[in-house]
């Protein structure tokens, strides 16, 4: 029995989710769907994570456990063949057989994307939150330094967060600029639900006077979602790379 670990990109606009779901189609049952037809044989697999509805990935890990002996560029280029234009199996490698994608994970690394200009850009309205001003781009960037470390983040969850504690790590959050898109890097140990969107809401309102860049602090502090930013939208949202130890 072999275990094989995959590199995923996906463009999530189509699909509800990462994870199975009786209200939608979910990219984890396209790609079993696929390794199906490749193996002949039905497999699970056990993800680094889950993205919502409308987020994006270009380095979701995955596990799964098979008894076929085909070549690793198999298990690429095979599975791709019956996998639509937004899914793409990127990398597969063999790992030891109790593998846990989101236990043995060392960090995440998430970006976020804004497009920052007055006219909507049909290029981007997949890919990157609109917003139409200008932000202050220094304030957001000050107010970003408060997120590092390890805090409590019940002001940073969707109100359907299940997670057993609130307390997380993040090792950076850091906010540059591209021509017209505002790019926010965010890379931690793990997050809650809809974590990272509400940081970046929470950025975009600092960013456009709202409130100052100490309010994250305080955010910290205090733990009132209320007083947060909004959820930013979905679209702007991808999954950029885990990490793991070297030898896998």
């Amino acid at each position: 029995m072999r275990t094989i670990k995959l590199t995923i990109e996906y463009d999530g606009t189509n699909y509800a989710g990462w994870q199975i779901q009786p209200n939608g189609l979910a990219v984890q049952q396209v790609i079993e769907e696929a390794l199906l037809r490749l193996l002949g044989e039905k497999v699970r697999l056990r993800s680094s994570g889950r993205t919502d509805a409308g987020v994006h990935a270009r380095g979701m890990v995955a596990a799964f456990q098979t008894t076929t002996s085909l070549p690793l560029k198999a298990y690429v280029e095979g599975t791709n063949r019956f996998l639509p234009t937004d899914i793409a199996i990127r990398d597969a490698s063999d790992v030891h057989p109790g593998f846990r994608p989101i236990g043995e994970a060392l960090s995440k690394h998430y970006r976020y994307t804004i497009l920052m200009e007055p006219v909507r850009s049909p290029l981007h309205r997949f890919h990157a939150w609109h917003i139409r001003e200008t932000l202050d781009l220094g304030a957001m960037a000050e107010a970003a330094r408060h997120f590092t470390g390890t805090h409590d983040y019940a002001a940073f969850r969707a109100s359907n967060c299940s997670a057993r504690t609130t307390v997380r790590r993040v090792d950076s959050v850091t906010v540059g600029r591209s021509d017209n898109l505002v790019i926010i890097d965010v890379v931690g140990e793990g997050f809650l639900k809809n974590m990272v969107r509400v940081m970046a809401g929470t950025l975009v309102d600092i960013g456009r006077g709202r409130f100052s860049p100490l309010h994250v602090a305080w955010l910290l502090q205090n733990r009132d979602r209320k007083k947060a930013g909004v959820t930013a939208p979905a679209c702007g949202l991808c999954l950029m790379k885990v990490e793991y130890e070297k030898q896998f």
